[in-house]
């Protein structure tokens, strides 16, 4: 392969433009187009900083990995690596954009799959994005072992004002263990209302309920005074909220 197709390539693996690499290296876009079209070559000052920046050798920039600079597909030696980078973009950032394969892999994109993830939509062992799912992740909506999210979260430890999870912590939580303002789990516990096999609140309703207003989750015909109770503690809370907690 020649100097200006693996170029080409490597820029695009980095997600970098003809003026991000330029900027990169201290030259112009116009200069990065014409080593790219083949009219001219890198001074060795320059070769050595391309060489710096794409972490490979001088002899490996000049020419060994495979590359097609017509597609958005660069494909490198290793036989179990593989990236895709669109050439459509958003604000210099790649609609899409998966980097997969053995060790650490970064992947950046609207799209974004790879070890490391950031994106829109963004998965990967560690994620963040608008919506994160991966072993952690952290976004607007993030799904994860340990999942942590501004709006809502499902994972084994997850913190969110929405949260599901074995230990889910948050405004509305549901899990095995659940902390939060209003609790539903196995041991709920919460400032306002709690339900679960252990119920723990202002507002308790459990096998075993501690609160200033307690019910035995096992006995029928409580929704009214269930009701009343949260009503009573909590005057203005939302009524989606007293019907999920006193079934009226």
């Amino acid at each position: 392969m020649e100097f200006k197709e693996k170029l080409i390539c490597l820029r695009k693996q980095k997600g970098l433009s003809q003026e991000n690499l330029g900027d990169e290296i201290g030259v112009t876009r116009q200069t990065v187009s014409k080593w790219e079209l083949g009219e001219t070559t890198p001074d060795m000052d320059k070769l050595i900083q391309l060489s710096e920046l794409f972490e490979i050798s001088i002899d490996e920039l000049v020419g060994k990995t495979d590359c097609d600079s017509d597609k958005s597909l660069c494909m490198r030696h290793d036989p179990y690596r593989y990236e895709y980078i669109s050439k459509k973009r958003f604000k210099g950032i790649p609609l899409v954009h998966i980097n997969i394969g053995p060790g650490i892999t970064r992947a950046k994109g609207i799209i974004a799959i790879g070890t490391c993830a950031t994106g829109v939509i963004a998965i990967g062992a560690v994620s963040a994005g608008v919506l994160a799912i991966g072993s952690i992740s952290v976004g607007l909506l993030s799904i994860g072992c340990i999942a942590v999210a501004l709006l809502a979260s499902a994972g084994c430890i997850a913190l969110a004002p929405l949260v599901a999870g074995g230990i889910a912590i948050g405004v509305l939580a549901f899990g095995g263990v659940s902390i939060g303002v209003y609790s539903l789990g196995g041991c709920a516990m919460a400032s306002h209302i709690a339900k679960g096999g252990y119920a723990s609140g202002i507002v308790a309703i459990g096998d075993k309920a501690n609160g200033d207003y307690s019910f035995d989750i096992n006995v029928s015909g409580q929704s009214e005074a269930i009701k009343n109770a949260i009503l009573t503690a909590f005057p203005k809370t939302a009524k989606w909220i007293v019907r999920l907690f006193s079934g009226k």
